[in-house]
């Protein structure tokens, strides 16, 4: 186990899947835990997605798998999505790990899906989890190792995400 991960796996295990919603292209947040209404409003005057105790965001390859084959992904037809976000919603993480020489992570729900990240282009993974729990931190990859980040009031209310397909 990595020890840099191991407090991470410790906070996901157990949490439920809450809200997953789409970003920009094909990046999508995973909402875990308690959920908080959000401060952001949009240009539209609309309120923003609430935030979760911890985000797994992804900018733009991943993929559901089921027990034996591929529920669909980010190269999926966009019309699938909203059927595959609902089929996470509701599952509570039963493992988190890293994979991959460069960390990759991925995630085990209660329902026997997982959600796993995989960039698929140069460059970095393309995955981070903001952590509004006891953790207070993020976490993601840079140079090909896992990065601790600070929580910064910034990135804790809102997120953007830039990225596509």
């Amino acid at each position: 186990m990595n020890s840099t991960f191991s407090p991470f796996e410790n906070a996901l295990i157990g949490l439920p899947v809450s809200h997953v919603w789409r970003g920009h292209g094909s990046a999508i947040f995973v909402e875990l835990g308690r959920l908080t209404p959000s401060t952001r409003v949009r240009r539209d005057g609309s309120i923003g997605n609430p935030l979760g105790e911890i985000t797994l965001m992804i900018e733009w390859s991943w993929r559901i798998e089921r027990p034996r084959s591929i529920l669909g992904g980010s190269w999926s037809s966009e019309r699938r999505w909203p059927g595959m976000f609902k089929k996470l919603q509701g599952t509570k993480v039963l493992g988190a790990k890293l994979v991959g020489a460069l960390p990759e992570i991925e995630l085990s729900l209660s329902n026997g899906l997982r959600l796993v990240s995989f960039m698929t282009a140069e460059g970095q993974p393309e995955w981070g989890l903001i952590c509004r729990n006891d953790l207070q931190c993020t976490l993601g990859v840079r140079a090909g190792r896992l990065a601790v980040g600070e929580l910064t009031p910034n990135i804790s209310s809102q997120r953007t995400a830039s990225g596509g397909r």
